[in-house]
């Protein structure tokens, strides 16, 4: 009887399971369901077609290609070109995406700052705006005849301001100022990161005689690390994803002379202007693998830098 009772209650425990799993799938569907037609599938489709010649205008003259879009790489020019516009932004704005949310974030920080909730909704405030919204106030704000930047320039300090976006020497700068602009919610991470720091450390800093800088350096900076490692990887991410900022400024064109031709521009272009979905599809896959190689690098040397107070 004993035993009856017991498979009893096992097949009874196991019913409420797969009752549970059902309806939990069930509630799952609909995103289950979005997962597969917009994310899964388009990526294996683009897989497969970056080994094809591919004209989404003539779907029945596909044809296979094999490896010829990879070989191509090789002898485009304007690939080269557009890694070349996407490192160098990479390298002037990253160390921007670091510095400028940490400064923030330690001046709405500060125990002497008054109001420190009103500093910190304004520099948060801007993150929230759409980011087309952003660009198309801050074109206009450094528009070299007309924009207040400039005008401010001249008029605080003698300055002839640059044509930010039609030389391109400075459009790459001029970008990096705009995305300066939505610094906030990096700021707000860094800030949760700074009021994390065990007060203990700077005390125990103080009594060992460590100035200011001193703390921040050997205290503040080893405590935050992962923080600051979190936001290096999504700035670079972000910055190896640049798109919608080079393409209303350069109206989709990488004007000046190429100067803001990032690779995923020159990815639209080639597979939505001149319709070769092949070589485009081949573009994005060959910018997974890199992203991916610095992802796994930099989470392979992350020891070297970056404190966490569990011991990993």
């Amino acid at each position: 009887m004993a035993a009856k009772k017991t498979d009893g209650k096992k097949k009874s425990g196991n019913n409420i399971q797969k009752r549970e799993t059902r309806w939990g799938l069930l509630f799952l569907s609909p995103w289950l369901v979005g997962f597969l037609l917009f994310t899964l599938l388009p990526t294996l489709a683009s897989l497969a077609f970056s080994f094809t010649n591919y004209n989404p205008l003539e779907p029945e003259n596909i044809s296979f290609a094999g490896l010829n879009n990879y070989a191509r790489l090789l002898t485009d020019p304007f690939f080269r070109q557009a890694m070349a516009v996407t490192i160098r932004f990479v390298l002037i704005s990253i160390p921007f995406a670091l510095i400028i949310p940490l400064g923030l974030a330690l001046l709405v920080n500060s125990p002497n700052l008054l109001g420190k909730n009103i500093y910190r909704a304004l520099f948060f405030l801007p993150s929230m705006i759409p980011l087309v919204v952003n660009v198309m106030v801050w074109r206009g704000i450094m528009n070299s005849e007309s924009g207040w930047l400039n005008k401010a320039l001249v008029a605080l300090f003698g300055i002839q301001g640059p044509n930010w976006f039609q030389d391109e020497k400075w459009v790459i700068p001029g970008l990096t100022i705009m995305g300066i602009w939505g610094a906030g919610n990096a700021m707000i991470i860094m800030l949760a990161g700074l009021q994390n720091v065990p007060t203990e450390l700077y005390d125990a800093a103080k009594v060992d005689g460590a100035s200011g800088l001193q703390r921040f350096r050997h205290v503040t900076l080893p405590i935050i690390s992962p923080i600051i490692f979190y936001q290096l990887v999504l700035a670079l991410i972000g910055s190896f994803q640049y798109f919608t900022q080079a393409y209303i400024v350069s109206n989709g064109r990488g004007d000046p002379n190429g100067a803001t031709m990032f690779y995923n521009l020159y990815l639209y272009r080639t597979a939505f202007n001149f319709l070769d979905m092949g070589y485009g599809a081949t573009l994005a896959w060959v910018m997974f693998v890199i992203v991916l190689l610095i992802t796994i690098f930099l989470f392979r040397t992350q020891q070297r830098w970056v404190y966490y107070a569990g011991g990993e």
